[in-house]
């Protein structure tokens, strides 16, 4: 899996723009490449695909820039690296018609179900913390392991080693 500077950035900009917007105010570019130091060419390029897939609004005129397209809380974290084409995948394997390996024939890795299983784990997380989650420093790990529902913690394993 690889998470781009493309999908940081996004996910950075919104919660500079969570944190910062006040009222229905316009947040400019130009404000967050200060603040965030991200070059406004590249912050334009994570806006254009963040306004085509409805997660910001532009506003034009000289006290223009962008606003939220719905409230950040309903803004999920795996939407946003959505809209900037990332691919959180962990497995070689292209599809469900091509192979992990490097053979003709259709078959997977050893690990391709292990990788896979982790892949949906890490979209199932960012689909669970909201843009307004970050912004607030407000969010659960997804993966506490909790003892009441038969989870122990790794170091327990050690026991029946």
């Amino acid at each position: 899996m690889k998470l781009t500077s493309k999908g940081r950035f996004a996910v950075t900009s919104l919660v500079d723009m969570a944190i910062n917007s006040t009222g229905n105010r316009p947040i400019s570019l130009s404000e967050i490449s200060q603040r965030q130091n991200i070059s406004i060419n590249f912050l334009e390029q994570i806006f254009s695909s963040l306004k085509k897939k409805g997660i910001v609004k532009s506003i034009r005129g000289p006290l223009g820039g962008y606003i939220f397209a719905k409230d950040p809380s309903f803004i999920m974290i795996y939407d946003v690296i959505n809209a900037t084409d990332e691919e959180l995948k962990i497995t070689r394997c292209k599809g469900i018609e091509t192979s992990c390996l490097s053979t003709k024939k259709k078959s997977k890795c050893l690990t391709h179900n292990l990788w896979n299983n982790l892949t949906n784990h890490i979209s199932s997380f960012l689909s669970s913390v909201s843009i307004k989650d970050v912004s607030n420093d407000s969010y659960e790990s997804f993966f506490k392991l909790k003892d009441k529902e038969g989870f122990r913690d790794n170091n327990s394993r050690n026991n029946y080693l």
